[in-house]
């Protein structure tokens, strides 16, 4: 409907040279919560892989706050193990940024890269000359949510969603954030203000209180 409004007011203007006068409302979009994984499902996820290429390429993903076009694309030389970063380079927007490399991950890098010594690629795929495919790790995932039992309709972006919420909860500020995320809206991260317990939890129901009443009397 944007486009077809977008398109008479260009007609109008540029070709007829005449003012658009009809009011028409444009749509709202639909503004959804990403949904976010607790930590004992990352666990759980991460724990239902036995392949080590498949584990570790998930636990960047949330370990970093990574698209999976990003780490997709990561090359053995964007590691850097000696200040624990990750660089990302041309992320959305072509902005390039640094993230963090957790120890957990990094151990897990270790062993991969003795095993398999990736050159051009730190995760090529079939054909040696081009990296893994985004629909790879998606079908990774996915198989790994249905081994771990997890029922939430979650997408592997969901682990960059548990990266910030978790961060978040944890008491990390809301522009470090931001800057692990490639973000460049601080309203884009804002987001996750609105799905982090932290505060919420610290809410005592109304009905908790009523039956703390009750039990008490």
């Amino acid at each position: 409907m944007n486009t077809a409004l977008n398109a008479l007011k260009f007609y109008y203007g540029e070709v007829l040279k005449r003012r658009f006068v009809y009011e028409l409302k444009r749509p709202k979009k639909d503004r959804k919560l990403p949904v976010v994984l607790s930590q004992e499902e990352v666990s759980r996820i991460l724990s239902s892989i036995t392949n080590i290429k498949h584990r570790l390429i998930l636990m960047l993903i949330y370990s970093a706050g990574l698209r999976v076009s990003e780490v997709v694309k990561l090359k053995p030389g964007d590691i850097d193990t000696e200040r624990k970063l990750i660089h990302i380079k041309g992320g959305k927007g072509r902005k390039d940024r640094y993230t963090m490399l957790s120890d957990i991950a990094m151990e897990s890098l270790s062993r991969y890269m003795n095993a398999n010594n990736p050159e051009k690629w730190l995760f090529p795929g079939k054909k040696g000359n081009a990296h893994l495919t985004v629909r790879s790790v998606e079908k990774i995932f996915e198989a790994a949510v249905k081994r771990a039992g997890i029922a939430k309709e979650v997408s592997v972006h969901s682990l960059r969603h548990s990266f910030a919420t978790h961060l978040l909860e944890s008491g990390v500020d809301l522009r470090y954030i931001q800057e692990l995320l490639g973000h460049k809206s601080s309203k884009t991260t804002e987001i996750y203000t609105h799905v982090s317990n932290k505060d919420i939890g610290k809410i005592r129901s109304p009905l908790d209180i009523i039956f703390k009443e009750v039990r008490n009397d």
